[in-house]
């Protein structure tokens, strides 16, 4: 069996996190609008019972998100997500005091509020420091201008998961590289590589990212994938978000033969199984 293995550890807030063995990152949405319904927690009950979940089923990182980034979706204000935020890390840091926590945002200050008053450990940001998000993303790739995102970040000091909007693998290899190392000449250093499935591709774009996602391993920096339960999945299959489980995890594995360290996912038992099984595959030669 051939695998890939990136850098194996990242230092999170005195804490060194170790990827030897692919972790999981579990999904815990405070919105009322995120693709797959059954991720939504909005009451001080279900956010609570949802981090109890993610923790008990195995995953390493709860990730905390309170805007939906599917297409379509209402744009959330920073006051509205702010508040969502603060909620649920008041909610999450009682009940789950020693979890590893993500937060889920592209607003360099609302990054800013969640790391200085709820001690956030990862920052993991969908729109590659802002490309996404911002009208002269063109102009700002030409110019390499430095992102406010990754003058936080080094500021911070805290994890970044860099993900890439980029539509195919050579410009998206190209373009991380450059981002990493305007990273690195800020001083941040323990930066997560997704590359970004579903955002700024189309799904046969998707795929064929997927089918060279090894190739990633070249910037030497712990890979996350997060497919699940996405539209690659549900219209390849002609099925939606709710039954897209089989597919998501069909894909996770992929990823994990592929190099993947981190697997970010609603569904964290059949993630951890998925992990389980490739990991026994490693080691199949040993036996």
């Amino acid at each position: 069996m051939t695998t890939f293995s990136p850098v194996t550890t990242i230092c999170c807030r005195g804490r060194l996190l170790d990827f030897s063995t692919p972790i999981v990152m579990g999904i815990l949405n405070t919105t009322p609008d995120s693709f797959f319904a059954g991720s939504r927690r909005q009451t001080e009950h279900e956010i609570a019972a949802r981090a109890d979940e993610i923790v008990a089923q195995g995953a390493t990182i709860i990730d905390i998100g309170a805007f939906s980034t599917r297409p379509g979706a209402d744009i959330v204000s920073k006051e509205e997500e702010t508040a969502r935020l603060r909620r649920a890390l008041e909610i999450v840091r009682r009940c789950q005091p020693d979890a590893i926590v993500s937060i889920d945002t592209y607003r360099p200050e609302v990054a800013q509020m969640c790391v200085e008053e709820y001690g956030a450990d990862i920052i993991n940001d969908v729109s590659e420091g802002g490309l996404a998000t911002t009208a002269d993303s063109n102009a700002k790739q030409k110019h390499n201008e430095v992102p406010q995102m990754f003058k936080t970040i080094a500021q911070l000091r805290v994890p970044y998961i860099l993900t890439s909007v980029q539509n195919n693998i050579n410009t998206m290899l190209k373009r991380a590289a450059e981002e990493i190392t305007m990273l690195h000449n800020l001083g941040a250093t323990d930066i997560i590589f997704d590359p970004g499935l579903g955002f700024g591709k189309t799904l046969d774009d998707n795929y064929k990212i997927l089918n060279q996602l090894e190739k990633t391993t070249i910037l030497n920096k712990p890979l996350l994938v997060g497919a699940s339960r996405k539209s690659m999945i549900w219209r390849l299959l002609d099925t939606d978000a709710n039954n897209a489980l089989n597919g998501t995890t069909t894909i996770n594995t992929i990823a994990l033969m592929k190099g993947a360290s981190i697997l970010r996912v609603h569904d964290v038992k059949e993630a951890m199984e998925s992990i389980k099984i490739v990991e026994k595959l490693k080691t199949s030669n040993n036996i």
